[in-house]
């Protein structure tokens, strides 16, 4: 896909727009261009043009896929007190309506491209928007379709109780343990397989453990109040359970953990999971665990290399549960290569059975770092996704489960969502703030993203090397210098009289 441009600079919501349609495609891009480029420029492109005069601006998008060619103007009043904002806005929906004649594809989240849909629905409720006016925001300006919308006023809704109850000066603690068993063809996180870095793990666990200690230091001498603590990876449970110890108890050496509201280590990986490990997250504070197939087929977990059986995944399940926890995770994913509608059913309703508190529900993405994004089992189509994710709606719905969070990511199949879901009062703390944004994270670990939340709603954000190998070599001039610096913008917020989170 060729995307030509002239008169403005919105390549990346333009780009995104594109992407609705053509998903993991390569894209090219022309500046200054005009309606003969355009004409003879070979594939299928995209013309979005800008022309700028007295009263205001002209917009002109045209697209074109084989023979056929559609093509949209619309015109923003240069009196208009967010201008540039409504031409970016004008050239995507113009670009949409061409897209969608082309393709036949009306997607359900029109040309909203962010991540976070429920965080701009409680903006503008927040804002005294009426649920009528929402609805037809929703769908006049943005073309979303009411089902989502009613979806994500639904997660804002059922989500108010743990964004009410957000402590003051409070922040979550996110721990990364990049490794994994092996890699599942779908993944593009930053992690490695334990075989081929099994020597690095125990000065990777070191390090770990001194970031950890100096974090609990400084948020102490600010007199910071730690509110949930976050296990993510990679699998954290592909260590082994002395590991897990050494981390955990640092992290109760140097932080009160009495009064946090949430715990949470991810199991992730069936087959990592150890009575052992589980006994050892347990008794170190934790009180919620995710357990995670992704599905309940063994021929598709076997197509997307996920090295693991089903009865695996029970056997796992059911470790979680004897040890007692307040709440276990099943996380699914729908459109996965090989998969249909019927067993992606079959899946949903033998997890339902099982009653797990949450239950995770996401729609593949497509993702250009992972294997299955350089070419690899076909994935279920966009329509048998939507399919899959609609019947996870409803069925979990008619079991008492209620969406409490949901976020987007890019190339998802048929421009779908993730919905974590819960029932019996159970949501996720930090799940809703971190897709929120409404809590300072401090993350520690390679690949960690610290980000300190401010009044303002003012974010930044703070880097740690990606990969263990460089956490490990760049670890104090990179990653003590990184936290020393978001410490200081906390530093700096809180002695302004500043909020810290929103």
């Amino acid at each position: 896909m060729t995307l030509i441009f002239s008169g403005h600079g919105f390549r990346y919501e333009t780009e995104a727009v594109a992407k609705l349609f053509f998903p993991a495609q390569p894209f090219s891009f022309t500046e200054d261009g005009s309606k003969e480029i355009f004409m003879y420029t070979p594939g299928p492109c995209c013309l979005i043009l800008r022309d700028i005069d007295g009263g205001g601006a002209n917009l002109y998008a045209a697209a074109k896929i084989g023979e056929n060619t559609e093509e949209r103007q619309g015109f923003v009043s240069g009196s208009d007190p967010d201008f540039e904002h409504s031409c970016e806005l004008g050239l995507c929906r113009l670009m949409f309506e061409c897209l969608s004649a082309l393709t036949g594809i009306r997607p359900g989240w029109g040309v909203l491209t962010g991540v976070r849909p429920v965080k701009l629905v409680s903006r503008l409720m927040a804002g005294g928007m009426s649920r009528e006016e929402l609805y037809l925001h929703m769908r006049d300006r943005l073309y979303v379709t009411p089902e989502k919308t009613a979806l994500a006023l639904s997660v804002a809704e059922n989500q108010s109780s743990v964004t009410a109850a957000l402590p003051p000066r409070s922040f979550s603690l996110y721990v990364s343990i990049p490794f994994c068993p092996s890699r599942c063809s779908y993944c593009s996180f930053v992690s490695e397989t334990v075989g081929s870095c099994f020597g690095l793990i125990p000065e990777y666990i070191r390090l770990l453990c001194e970031e950890i200690s100096y974090t609990a230091k400084r948020a102490g001498d600010l007199g910071l109040r730690l509110d949930t603590v976050y296990f993510g990876g990679g699998t954290p449970t592909a260590v082994s359970a002395w590991d897990l110890e050494t981390l955990m108890r640092a992290i109760s050496r140097g932080f009160d953990i009495s009064g946090i509201r949430e715990y949470t280590v991810e199991a992730g990986r069936p087959d990592t999971v150890t009575e052992e490990k589980l006994k050892v997250i347990k008794d170190n504070g934790a009180d919620r665990v995710s357990v995670n197939p992704q599905t309940l087929r063994q021929s598709v977990l076997d197509a997307v290399g996920r090295r693991h059986t089903v009865e695996q995944f029970f056997e796992a399940y059911g470790l979680a549960r004897r040890q007692g926890f307040k709440a276990v995770n099943v996380d699914l994913i729908a459109g996965l290569p090989t998969d249909d509608e019927e067993g992606f059913k079959s899946t949903v309703n033998r997890v339902v059975g099982l009653e797990p508190e949450n239950i995770t529900v996401h729609a593949l993405s497509i993702k250009r770092a992972a294997d299955l994004g350089r070419g690899g089992a076909p994935v279920s189509g966009a329509e048998a996704a939507a399919n899959m994710i609609a019947y996870s709606e409803s069925f979990l719905g008619g079991a008492g489960y209620k969406p409490y969070y949901l976020y987007r990511q890019k190339n998802q199949l048929g421009n779908l969502e993730n919905v974590g879901y819960e029932r019996g009062g159970t949501p996720g703390i930090y799940n809703v703030n971190m897709m929120e944004e409404i809590q300072t994270v401090i993350a520690v670990g390679a690949g960690a993203s610290t980000k300190v939340v401010s009044g303002e709603k003012e974010i930044k954000r703070y880097y740690n090397p990606k990969y263990p190998l460089e956490y490990i070599r760049r670890f104090d001039e990179t990653v003590k210098a990184r936290k020393a610096e978001a410490f200081l913008r906390i530093e700096n917020i809180l002695e302004s009289k500043g909020k810290l989170n929103v």
